[in-house]
């Protein structure tokens, strides 16, 4: 027999995955960090996606400011990039501050993605400054208000995601940043085949 809290949460991973696929879908055009929602103190995959919009041009560099209280511990690679890290401190008490990656060749339409382990040290909203350098020189800062042409990515960052159970929170959070993960190896997969066709 099939208890009404499994098929409620049937109903709801459909509806919620589908809010998330629009909620990407209209994220796309701007710099993100996802997921979008996470839990402090807790160490967490967290991707930063920027989208290369210049027709004919290509991102070559991305130097993400990473907000106080928001603690990367390590990087996924990236190929095809170059990472360089500004830090405070040295060895474990090491604070990275400016994460720049060079040397990336990523066309138009297509996202350049970089991946990392990071622990937010409280709840509240976290802004991270991003710039982006085309192939032709020009820079854009996404550092604005979330109106703007240029929004500077942020995350909202909570003590918990609720109590015992899963919840709606939780579901979108994994559901959003399943799709960031998905959409990344996509545009991963098909530049590569680009580059051996």
């Amino acid at each position: 027999m099939v208890s009404s809290r499994t098929v409620r949460r049937s109903l709801v991973v459909p509806g919620v995955m589908a809010i998330a696929l629009v909620v990407a879908s209209a994220a796309s055009a701007h710099a993100r960090v996802s997921p979008a929602v996470s839990v402090s103190k807790q160490l967490q995959l967290y991707s930063l996606a920027v989208p290369t919009e210049k027709e004919g041009k290509t991102t070559t560099k991305i130097v993400l400011t990473v907000p106080s209280g928001f603690s990367i511990d390590s990087f996924v690679p990236s190929p095809g990039w170059k990472r360089v890290e500004q830090a405070t401190g040295s060895g474990e008490n090491a604070v990275i501050q400016k994460v720049t990656w060079t040397g990336g060749d990523v066309p138009t339409e297509e996202d350049s993605l970089f991946q990392f382990l990071a622990q937010p040290a409280g709840p509240g909203t976290y802004t991270f400054h991003v710039q982006q350098t085309y192939s032709d020189g020009s820079i854009v800062d996404w550092s604005g208000p979330e109106s703007s042409d240029a929004p500077a990515p942020t995350i909202e960052v909570k003590s918990s995601l609720g109590g015992g159970g899963t919840t709606v929170l939780t579901i979108v959070a994994l559901a959003v940043a399943a799709v960031a993960v998905l959409l990344g190896g996509v545009a991963l997969f098909a530049r590569g085949g680009r580059q051996l066709a």
